[in-house]
């Protein structure tokens, strides 16, 4: 359904390497690199997260309300994502854990949350076997 997700930042050269670390994890690159905008992902799939400088020339500011979820294979990879985000000058936003009650069939939302450097809100989640 949703194709690729735009971020605002302030400073692309810095803001990158956050979203190399992340993507080398999810097991893609960069797809698309222009001047004032990058992009991670597949060609032959969704792109992914992509970060740009504004088009209009104003500051980039963050979307109160607005968060990027990234899909994980395993609760070990929430893990993984949580800590390289905070080692790539990301913050904590929620440590990894599961969140509310197991469903029907033993499943709970596990997450772990964080924000770039830029204060855009991420989160890396799956469903998984309540312990």
């Amino acid at each position: 359904m949703i194709g690729y997700v735009t971020l605002g930042t302030n400073d692309l050269q810095a803001g990158a390497p956050f979203y190399d670390a992340i993507a080398a994890e999810m097991g893609v690159g960069r797809m698309m690199e222009f001047d004032s905008f990058i992009a991670w992902g597949k060609l032959d799939g969704p792109a992914g997260v992509a970060l740009t400088k504004p088009f209009d020339g104003g500051e980039a500011t963050v979307g109160n309300g607005t968060m990027v979820a990234l899909e994980c294979s395993s609760k070990e990879q929430v893990h993984k994502l949580h800590e390289i985000a905070l080692a790539n000058g990301g913050t904590d936003e929620g440590a990894p854990g599961p969140r509310g009650e197991p469903d029907e069939n033993g499943q709970v939302f596990y997450a772990a949350y964080f924000r770039d450097r830029d204060g855009n809100k991420l989160n890396a989640f799956l469903m998984a076997q309540a312990d």
